[in-house]
C-alpha cells in the first residue's frame, strides 16, 4: 500500500484549538480520522482527542494487519468513542457533555470506507472532478435547496454528535473503489464554510497533497480573517508512484504484519481496551443495527 499524506491544523481566531487529526497504519490497512471539538460546550478538545484515541486503540486491536470488516468496524468504534465521552463526563460529574463531530476513513486493499457524524467531511477527488462528498448532519445540508437562503443563519446547527446525551446518528459509505491518483480530504468546518466546494476540488485537483492542503487551510484563514474557527485537514493520495517519491510518501511495502505506526497521541486511554466490556459492545451493536434499519426504512 502506497500513499501520500499531508495533515496540517490551525487555530485561526478562536482561544484554542479544538480540532484533533491523525493516521494509523499497518502494513495492509491504513485508518484516517478527523474530529471537530464543538464550541458551546466544556472541553470539545477532549472530545476530540477521546474520538482518535478511542478509534486508534481498537484499531490497533484489530487490524491483524487488515479490519475484517471495515463498516462494522468504523460503526462500533464511533459507538464506542461515543460512550467513552459519555463515560468522561459522569466520572468528571459534568452537568453538560463534551461534544465532537467525527470523520473517518479507512484504506484496505483498492478500496475506501468512511464514516461521519456531524458536518467534519470528507471529499473524494478524481481527476480534477468531484467524486462525492459527505453529507452534513445538520438542518440547512438535510433540508436542501428550499432552505439555501436560511444558511447563514443555521447553518452551525447539527442535529447530531458524538458526546450528546442523545444516540449519534452517523453514516457509513463504502466500500468505494480507489483509482490511482484519488485525492482524499477530510476537513473541519473551518475549512468547507470559507471555501466554496469547487475550490477545494480545484486545489486538490491540480495540485500535489503537500501543496494543496497548506493552500487551502491558508485561504480558509484569510477568508475567515480575525474571529474565524480552527482549520485542519488531512489530505491524501493513493498509490501514484511520482506522488509517493516526495517527503511526505508513505509505503507499508517493507512493513511486517505485527506492525503498527499512529500519529495520534496515546496516554490518555491506556486501559480503555479493557474497560469496553462486552455489555458497552453489546449496546454499540444493538445501537448500529437500529441506525441500519433507519437508513433503510429512509431509503425505501
Amino acid at each position: 500500500m502506497k500513499f501520500s499524506v499531508f495533515q496540517i491544523s490551525r487555530r485561526g481566531g478562536r482561544e484554542k484549538n479544538e480540532d484533533r487529526m491523525g493516521y494509523c497504519y499497518t502494513r495492509e490497512s491504513g485508518l484516517f480520522v478527523l474530529a471537530d471539538g464543538m464550541g458551546g460546550h466544556p472541553e470539545g478538545e477532549v472530545a476530540a482527542q477521546l474520538a482518535l484515541q478511542t478509534i486508534s486503540a481498537l484499531y490497533q486491536k484489530e487490524a491483524r494487519p487488515q479490519v475484517r470488516d471495515p463498516a462494522e468496524f468504523l460503526s462500533i468504534a464511533l459507538m464506542a468513542a461515543h460512550h467513552q465521552i459519555i463515560r468522561y463526563a459522569g466520572e468528571k460529574g459534568m452537568l453538560d457533555t463534551p461534544r465532537t463531530t467525527l470523520v473517518a476513513v479507512i484504506l484496505q486493499g483498492t478500496s475506501a470506507t468512511w464514516v461521519h457524524c456531524g458536518d467534519s467531511r470528507l471529499y473524494v477527488v478524481r481527476e480534477g472532478e468531484l467524486l462525492t462528498r459527505t453529507r452534513d448532519h445538520s438542518y440547512i445540508e438535510q433540508q436542501g435547496s428550499s432552505v439555501v437562503r436560511m444558511e447563514r443563519i443555521n447553518r452551525n446547527i447539527l442535529f447530531t454528535c458524538l458526546g450528546s446525551p442523545t444516540k449519534p446518528v452517523f453514516d457509513v459509505t463504502g466500500p468505494v473503489t480507489l483509482q490511482q491518483g484519488d485525492k482524499l480530504l477530510l476537513c473541519s468546518d473551518g475549512l468547507w464554510s470559507s471555501i466554496p466546494d469547487e475550490d477545494i476540488v480545484y486545489q486538490l485537483g491540480s495540485k500535489i497533497v503537500s501543496e494543496a492542503a497548506p493552500d487551502l487551510v491558508e485561504m480558509a484563514l484569510r477568508t475567515g480573517g480575525p474571529t474565524g474557527d480552527n482549520v485542519t485537514v488531512i489530505a491524501l493520495e493513493w498509490e501514484t508512484p511520482d506522488v509517493f517519491e516526495s517527503t511526505h510518501g508513505v509505503s507499508t511495502d517493507s512493513i511486517s504484519d505485527g506492525v503498527f505506526a499512529s500519529t495520534i497521541q496515546a496516554g490518555v486511554l491506556d486501559t480503555m481496551i479493557d474497560d469496553l466490556d462486552d455489555a458497552a459492545i453489546e449496546r454499540s451493536i444493538a445501537e448500529i443495527n437500529e441506525a441500519i434499519k433507519r437508513s433503510a426504512a429512509r431509503k425505501g
